[in-house]
This record gives C-alpha cells, structure tokens and sequence, in this order.
C-alpha cells in the first residue's frame, strides 16, 4: 500500500507544469537584430544590456542600449514562468516584452525600434 501511495504521489508531481524561477538575476549584452522602424538597417550595430530578477512570480527588468538612458519593465509572470508587458521608450515609443523564466530557461524579448532576443544567463 505505502509503495502505491509513494507512486500515485510521484506521477503527480511528475505531471505538474514547470513551475517559475521563484527567485534568481538573469543578464545579457548583445545586439539587435533584423529591420528597425522605418527599415533601418542600424539594428545590428545597437548594443543593449539587460538585467532581469525574478522574485516568486513578479518579473523586474532593466535594458539600456550603449549611449542611451537606462529603461525598465515589470511584469507577473505565469505558472510556466511566461511574461508579457510594455516598456517606454524615449519619446513616448514603446517596447513590447515578452519572455519566459523558468527552471528549464531563461529569455526576454524587446521587440520595438529593433528586436533584441536576450537569451539569459543567471547570475
């Protein structure tokens, strides 16, 4: 019996979803990549650092492209670890972001003026 109740407890817990990262700091330097707004072709050249730390389910960025003011995000993130939100930029333009954070990976994407797919690190 106690063999029974120790493999029913097992594949239950074998079938839940992957659950968020509850806590941990992510970062990542790169460039953008593909067409900007407007069909610029400068994407490539734009070099962005991004730091994200998740706490439980809350999600809290900050990205600053080389030369340019430091921004910022949050976001609740889902029982898989899944986000999506708005971040400003300057001059009243906006990023959108979306990402996952969870045990199995980390990565965030700002997606506006130029898209940079962050594929995070912990740290």
């Amino acid at each position: 019996m106690r063999f029974a109740l120790a493999l029913v407890a097992t594949a239950a817990a074998l079938s839940l979803p992957v659950q968020a990262q509850t806590t941990g700091s992510y970062t990542w330097t790169g460039y953008g990549s593909g067409g900007g707004v407007g069909g610029s072709t400068n994407c490539s050249s734009y070099k962005m650092k991004i730091d994200v730390t998740v706490s439980g389910t809350t999600v809290k960025g900050l990205f600053q492209q080389q030369g340019r003011p430091q921004r910022h995000f949050e976001a609740t993130a889902d029982a898989n670890g899944a986000f999506r939100t708005k971040a400003q930029v300057g001059d009243g333009g906006v990023m959108d972001v979306r990402g996952t954070i969870n045990a199995a990976t980390a990565g965030v994407v700002l997606d506006g003026y130029c898209k940079f797919d962050a594929k995070l690190k912990k740290i």
